[in-house]
């Protein structure tokens, strides 16, 4: 009888050791572009810090001259609370009117007017939207963006939990080869170029790269998904995106197949729930993605680690819902 008690208790446990571990809860931090306006929620148990979006123009008024107090009264924020900081540093905006690098890649020659037009799209069912990008193509405005990256690693490397590098996704107005000499090889190269950049200045603090879309390519046809990936890998450099919305098929052709190859590959895979990924239905019951449905899916075939959440997503807004829309300087 023992033996037999023995022999079914192995096989029990050797059919635990088969079964494939549960993937862990993705952790919890807000994202916003006013931390000081949303502290109620960074106080809450089930939320472990937040993302912060920092404008290119905020963090250097000046050539060369570098103004990190946003950074710092955050991370007094952050700090007191025994929360983490997730820093993103934006070179790309989302309305017509805001052009939030420095006035000096604007004006100097040397930069090539500094930005590009692109295209944006804002959420399900809204209409098309228009935008900038920092032109990192140039080899002149990328050198001064990597500067950027090296002057806060020598601040904050240690005391920031993450630096993160704008999505990848850029859908430009005009054409290869124009004015502004924009290539679809010359910006995967230099989204790269900025990676390795970030990576070698922050030595203990997390760098992730936001990867979604690249321009040119869908389904990995140029190789580009492909390529990054294995650079982040390589080089230990976490991932993440904008957007998570389960099954999307624009994404399911894109970045979230490597995600879901990489999972375990990764240091880090950081992703967002931000305001346009809330407007998407989902198809199969006709409603809005539910918390459980996006969480389930980040954690089970994207393999998050961190979900950034909007502070209007309704498990957040509760009582909020009645404070007026922010469009902190992140959104901008």
């Amino acid at each position: 009888m023992r033996a037999r008690i023995a022999l079914a208790l192995l096989c029990w446990l050797g059919i635990l050791a088969a079964s494939p571990a549960a993937a862990d809860e993705p952790r919890n931090f807000i994202y916003t572009g006013e931390l000081a306006e949303n502290v109620d929620l960074l106080d809450r148990s089930d939320i472990e810090g937040a993302q912060v979006i920092y404008p290119w123009r905020m963090l250097e008024p000046e050539k060369g001259e570098y103004d990190f107090s946003a950074i710092e009264a955050d991370l007094a924020l952050t700090d007191v609370r025994g929360k983490q900081l997730f820093a993103q540093i934006q070179d790309r905006f989302f309305l017509p009117t805001a052009r939030n690098v420095p006035q000096y890649l604007l004006d100097d020659p040397e930069y090539g007017g500094g930005l590009a037009r692109q295209y944006d799209n804002p959420g399900e069912g809204e209409p098309e939207g228009q935008g900038w990008t920092a032109m990192q193509w140039n080899p002149a405005v990328r050198a001064r963006f990597q500067a950027l990256l090296q002057a806060l690693a020598e601040r904050f490397d240690g005391r920031l939990y993450g630096v993160n590098l704008p999505e990848s996704s850029f859908d430009p107005l005009s054409e290869e080869g124009g004015e502004d000499g924009f290539t679809c090889d010359a910006y995967f190269a230099g989204t790269l170029d900025n990676m390795r950049a970030a990576r070698a200045a922050f030595e203990d603090t997390q760098v992730v790269q936001y990867i979604n879309f690249w321009p040119c390519e869908w389904n990995n046809d140029h190789r580009y998904m492909e390529r990054a990936f294995a650079l982040a890998v390589e080089q230990g450099i976490g991932t993440g995106g904008p957007d998570i919305v389960p099954h999307k098929r624009a994404q399911m052709k894109n970045s979230y197949p490597f995600f879901n190859r990489h999972k375990d590959d990764l240091p880090l895979i950081a992703m967002a729930i931000q305001e346009p990924t809330l407007t998407y239905t989902n198809p199969e019951t006709g409603e809005k993605f539910t918390r459980a449905e996006f969480v389930a899916f980040a954690r089970d075939y994207l393999g998050v680690d961190v979900i950034f959440w909007s502070v209007e997503a309704p498990w957040l807004a509760g009582d909020r819902t009645q404070k007026p829309r922010q469009r902190g300087r992140g959104f901008l």
